[in-house]
């Protein structure tokens, strides 16, 4: 049996590297990160002909092997490396046709590695459009490999990669450029200090230290004892070797690439004049932001309202299948109760990632990112700070890991920290079911009241980044100066195929990642909701029916029979009238008598699960920092949710999911159920307008998840910034909600 072949798919930004990872692995593919660095990693498993597999590995986009960020390092690190795991037999570098010249730079860089290395030039199919022809035989000779001509959107040329890589043995390994002609006399020395060492290899480890960070070199003994030349010397020669590599680019380009410049203008141009301008530019990003989150709305309600109300009959039906006892309560109190809270919000999110996705793959998002610099440049921020900020909608961990793009360490560490003001789709759940309960429907010039209160809580969270950028700015004494350079995709179509990818890869991931927190919370929560020890607990049933005997249901309980009633008895009468029902009057009231036994027997066993868990552990213990809630207009149930959030913030529905099935006879769905819950003064709701927009401004400011600061701390390398983070975020959500209160109840 033939060992499975190394694949390394190296290329420039935006050239479609994801396009052909999609298109070799299909969805035999899993993201992860590199063993001891927090930077993406995507992995995935090829066929190739004659049965052979192929492990094909996305690397990070990069320009050259000369590295300006960690994501950059990583490719270099790995290249350099024999004895990795990952270690390429065959290195793929993906270019594309409008922009080989480019992209060519690097591919000379990896071909002088003497790694097997074919080239495939993607986006075939605009050639004609930009009136581009290509020699490719030619290609072939002067550049001493394999090419593949590729579209991934119209799917050819996929088989040829796949027929090249499972021929990599006969591809040719020699450099393409002699480096040493650069410095002559420097790289003799070199070669004689270490005879057994590449030449280029050696190049590339002693320029890693004028570049993003130093690279190991306990492979070369003997190292730190040559001659190596400074700082600014080492540059000069990384910009002489650039020359020459594209003076023998530039050479093998005029004779077998040719471009009719009259068929290639036009259009970019215009539509860039449009979506960058510094008035339309803005009202268009606006228009489309507006749309995305009324979309939100208004297409995931169908499914949600589905799985909502599935979720809530599977744990009816298990609850009535199963036998009564522990086992049944957990599964469906503890368990399906705390993950039901989450799955409600899959659409949602599954359309936040459609959206974000499709502004991506068409290329509108880095005019964005240009279109922001503007506006970023007072606050003391650049154009690449919008890339994490704008990625945070999706989530904090990655976006902060993104600022590593960001050369300049004062606009890096800024960035780092105000990027969780950015609003994540974990705190979308929260959001969503809030919105619901507190903002009434309708519509305004079109647009819902609710699509516009989450729009705002969006432009609330970019707007305390950026301010909080600005006050950074004044109080860090760090000097800093940077200027911002940004490539500019051709547009296009979306890739049909690249959007169900993310959508699926993305969502999976949010779901898994938490649902693993929310099964264990939910299960302690359970527990902790399902037992006391005070005999309050324990006789909870018999001091609540002769409450009820003595006093009467309460308020609020009394209301709701009321009302029920009177609607009941209303459509009732109307069935009778419109000869729906031919009962009379006796049977009427037959009717009501049972139907206000039904509603008075389901509010007895409310107050009796309620009275329950006011007295388990988690009652005590949410009625311990009720007093810190309380001002804020929150009681002990929202009080523990608050907390257990901090493992991730989506865990706050899921929380309240679990807290309000514990000891409940029947399973609604979780927005009913919060509905359904009254303040301590059981004259109005729980969640009403006042406590509403509390909590709603209480989670678009709190620091309300722990592998954020995990990975603040792991970014700065220091405990210093995340726990003033945590403190700040914290405090100022804290005043801002209970402000927000006072002034609404």
């Amino acid at each position: 049996m033939s060992k499975q072949i190394n694949v390394a798919l190296i290329g420039n930004p935006n050239t479609g590297k994801t396009s052909v990872f999609n298109e070799l692995t299909g969805l035999k593919q899993k993201v992860g990160n590199y063993p001891g660095i927090t930077v993406e990693k995507k992995e995935g498993i090829c066929k190739l002909p004659r049965g052979v597999k192929a492990h094909i590995l996305d690397l990070p986009g990069t320009y050259s092997l000369n590295t300006t960020s960690l994501d950059e390092s990583v490719v270099v690190e790995l290249l350099l490396n024999r004895n990795n795991k990952d270690f390429p037999d065959v290195a793929v570098v993906i270019s594309d046709v409008e922009n080989l010249k480019r992209n060519l730079l690097l591919f000379t860089q990896i071909k002088d590695l003497r790694i097997p290395t074919l080239l495939v030039i993607n986006m075939a199919d605009r050639m004609s459009r930009k009136g581009i022809s290509m020699d490719i035989p030619l290609l072939e000779e002067k550049l001493d490999t394999k090419i593949a001509l590729v579209s991934t959107r119209k799917g050819t040329g996929v088989e040829k990669i796949k027929e090249l890589i499972a021929d990599y043995k006969n591809l040719s390994s020699k450099p393409n450029i002699d480096t040493s002609i650069i410095a002559p006399d420097y790289f003799e020395r070199l070669k004689k200090a270490f005879p057994n060492e590449d030449l280029y290899k050696l190049w590339l480890v002693i320029t890693q230290d004028v570049n993003f960070m130093p690279i190991e070199k306990n492979m070369l003994k003997g190292f730190s004892s040559f001659d190596i030349k400074s700082k600014s010397e080492l540059k000069k020669l990384q910009h002489k070797e650039t020359v020459v590599r594209y003076q023998f680019i530039n050479n093998i380009l005029k004779e077998a690439y040719k471009v009719d410049l009259s068929a290639a203008k036009g259009f970019r141009a215009k539509l860039d004049k449009i979506l960058t301008h510094k008035v339309f530019g803005y009202l268009i990003f606006f228009f489309i932001l507006l749309t995305i989150f009324q979309a939100i709305y208004d297409w995931s309600s169908y499914p949600t309202d589905f799985i909502d109300n599935l979720m809530a009959s599977a744990i009816e039906w298990i609850k009535n299948g199963l036998p009564a006892g522990v086992l049944t309560n957990l599964i469906t109190e503890g368990i399906l109760a705390g993950i039901s809270g989450i799955l409600v919000f899959v659409p949602q999110i599954a359309f936040l990632f459609l959206f974000i996705s499709l502004l991506e793959e068409t290329g509108y998002m880095s005019r964005v990112v240009f279109l922001m610099d503007r506006l970023m440049r007072p606050f003391g921020l650049s154009g690449k700070s919008v890339v994490p900020l704008i990625s945070g909608t999706a989530c904090a961990i990655p976006a902060v890991m993104a600022t590593r793009t960001i050369e300049n360490w004062k606009e890096r560490l800024i960035t780092i920290l105000v990027t969780p003001f950015t609003t994540c789709s974990a705190r979308l759940p929260v959001y969503l079911i809030i919105i619901s309960l507190v903002i009434p429907e309708g519509r305004f010039l079109g647009l819902s009241y609710q699509a516009l209160t989450l729009m705002l809580l969006y432009l609330i969270g970019f707007g305390a980044a950026i301010v909080s950028a600005m006050i950074l700015n004044k109080i860090l004494k760090i000097k800093s100066r940077s200027f911002f350079v940004m490539e500019m995709p051709t547009y296009k179509l979306p890739l049909l195929k690249n959007v169900v990818y993310t959508v699926l890869e993305k969502t999976k991931s949010f779901v898994y990642g938490a649902g693993k927190i929310i099964l264990a919370i939910s299960i302690i929560l359970w527990f902790l909701g399902s037992n006391g020890i005070s005999s309050n607990f324990k006789n909870a049933e018999r001091i609540v029916k002769e409450r009820i005997a003595s006093k009467g249901l309460s308020d609020y309980n009394k209301r709701n029979i009321e009302e029920s009633l009177n609607a009941y008895s209303v459509a009732l009468n109307d069935s009778v009238l419109q000869k729906k029902y031919t009962i009379g009057i006796e049977a009427i009231k037959d009717s009501l008598e049972v139907r206000k036994l039904d509603l008075t027997n389901k509010a007895e066993s409310q107050e009796v699960a309620g009275y329950k868990l006011e007295h388990s552990y988690i009652g005590y213990a949410g009625k311990a920092i009720e007093p810190i809630v309380r001002p804020l207009g929150y009681d002990w149930k929202i009080g523990i949710a608050l907390i257990t959030s901090f493992a991730a913030r989506e865990v706050f529905v899921g929380t309240l999911a679990t807290i309000y099935s514990v000891g409940s006879d029947e399973q609604e769905t979780i927005t009913s159920r919060m509905a359904a819950e009254v303040d301590p003064t059981g004259q109005r709701p729980l969640f009403n307008l006042a406590s509403g927009i509390s909590l709603l401004l209480f989670y678009a400011f709190a620091m309300q998840c722990m592998s954020t600061l995990a990975i603040v701390k792991r970014e700065t390398n220091s405990w210093k910034w995340p726990i003033m983070q945590l403190v700040f975020m914290s405090a100022f959500a804290y005043i801002v909600a209970l402000i927000a209160y006072q002034i609404l109840k």
